[in-house]
């Protein structure tokens, strides 16, 4: 998937949709981003360029329950291609560790 600023930006409004604030600060977080679990914030490393910050938004959906109750059509149609991007990504994870595995 092609991470673009447009991208990006409906990204951000789907998590703020579902709740969460994302904001970008400077700090000392190894990954990249910190989640304040008791007051729904995401903080990403303010020095990422918009492909770093929207790879980490994408694996921060695969760990968060994002609820799609509530979200707007647009923020729907997103949550759902998510969905399916990371559920095709596993899969092809999966074939991957097979085949290392048979040889």
């Amino acid at each position: 998937m092609k991470i673009t600023k447009h991208f990006l930006k409906k990204l951000e409004t789907l998590y703020h949709e579902s709740g969460y604030k994302v904001r970008y600060e400077k700090g000392q977080f190894n990954s990249g981003y910190c989640v304040v679990e008791d007051r729904n914030m995401i903080v990403i490393n303010k020095f990422y360029d918009t492909e770093a910050r929207g790879q980490t938004l994408m694996n921060l959906f695969d760990v968060l329950d994002l609820p799609v109750e509530g979200l707007t059509e647009q923020s729907a149609t997103l949550h759902a291609k998510l969905v399916a991007f990371l559920a095709k990504q596993e899969a092809a994870e999966d074939v991957e560790a097979s085949e290392e595995v048979t040889e």
